[in-house]
């Protein structure tokens, strides 16, 4: 068996371990043992490829709509006392990936007139954790390719706005989202310490906010606004529809929400950044957060450990208690 690689900003990786380890890379830009390539690194879902050099590695994001980029991968550590929080929504937060899973699921289904349309579980991590784009482009490759993703999106957005319909503030709706275990416990706990809290989503405004505010009237936690220290979402609100903030091509696993929340939602210095730790249960999400700078708790409800990204954690946790634990 080869010996481990110690790889800049994840340190000791086993070939026999959860990445994938490939000859060529970045599209066939790198390869292994040319211009001081050491190794690449791909995760199970061949969305984040690493590229290692001796003292540096990059990140190349695979895009589905063409768009790659390329981000370094620092080191990042853990400074006690904590002093902020980067909360995920789906499935850190909130209980609703069977949800929204559904509704891309329906929109297939619509798309190829086959009521009786499932997706298979092995295919979850590739509609799980990304931005919408992402899922429906990979659904219209492998099932609808003759179809567009404008059409795609619109049919999204359809039934979306069906199934949403007036649900907001309505308690009515806790079936189809529930509080994380724990998570008034964790929130408050939090709040009692002095930690900020950022929430941050790859899901649009109009996606989110039906969610966190049905969460936090089931837990009695009043307005969301006014717990949390700020409130990070991809896409476009709807009442600004052609000016957008943060463009889903940019949403996780792209550092950029991440960044925004931690440095101008919460004012962290990013050099100071070791008081900051990140959780998610995605794989796109665990990227974001380590291309952002900082540490990471991966949430093993999620499809982590399925994207091949143990490597990436500071920690492992099935509850926000052993979060708290963790943290504290």
């Amino acid at each position: 068996m080869a010996n481990p690689l110690h790889v800049h900003g994840l340190g000791l990786v086993n070939p026999e371990g959860d990445l994938e380890w490939k000859e060529f890379g970045a599209e066939g830009k790198y390869k292994v043992g040319r211009d001081g390539v050491r190794a690449v690194l791909a995760t199970k879902d061949d969305k984040v490829e690493f590229i290692v050099w001796d003292k540096h590695t990059l990140a190349w994001i695979r895009s589905s709509t063409g768009n790659s980029a390329a981000y370094p991968l620092h080191s990042a550590r853990i400074v006690k006392p904590i002093q902020g929080i980067l909360m995920d929504l789906d499935g850190t937060t909130v209980q609703s990936e069977e949800f929204w899973i559904y509704i891309i699921e329906r929109t297939i289904s619509n798309l190829l007139g086959n009521k009786r349309f499932k997706l298979k579980q092995s295919e979850i991590p590739f509609v799980s954790g990304h931005s919408v784009t992402e899922h429906l482009n990979y659904c219209i490759k492998r099932y609808c390719p003759n179809n567009t993703i404008q059409n795609a999106r619109r049919e999204y957005l359809k039934i979306v706005h069906s199934e949403l319909q007036n649900l907001s503030g309505d308690l009515k709706h806790q079936h189809l989202f529930k509080p994380a275990p724990g998570l008034k416990k964790f929130l408050t706990t939090l709040k009692n310490r002095g930690v900020k809290i950022a929430l941050v989503t790859s899901g649009s405004y109009e996606k989110a906010w039906p969610e966190i505010t049905s969460v936090f009237q089931q837990i009695h936690l009043g307005d969301p606004r006014e717990f949390y220290d700020t409130i990070m979402t991809g896409g476009n609100r709807p009442d600004c529809c052609k000016i957008g903030t943060l463009g889903e091509l940019e949403a996780k696993p792209h550092p950029w929400l991440y960044s925004e929340a931690a440095c101008i939602g919460l004012g962290f210095n990013w050099a100071n950044r070791g008081s900051v730790v990140g959780i998610d249960d995605s794989g796109a999400g665990i990227v974001s957060i380590r291309l952002a700078g900082y540490a990471a708790i991966g949430m093993l409800t999620g499809n982590i450990d399925s994207s091949g990204l143990q490597s990436l954690l500071a920690a492992r946790c099935y509850t926000l208690d052993e979060v708290l634990q963790f943290i504290f």
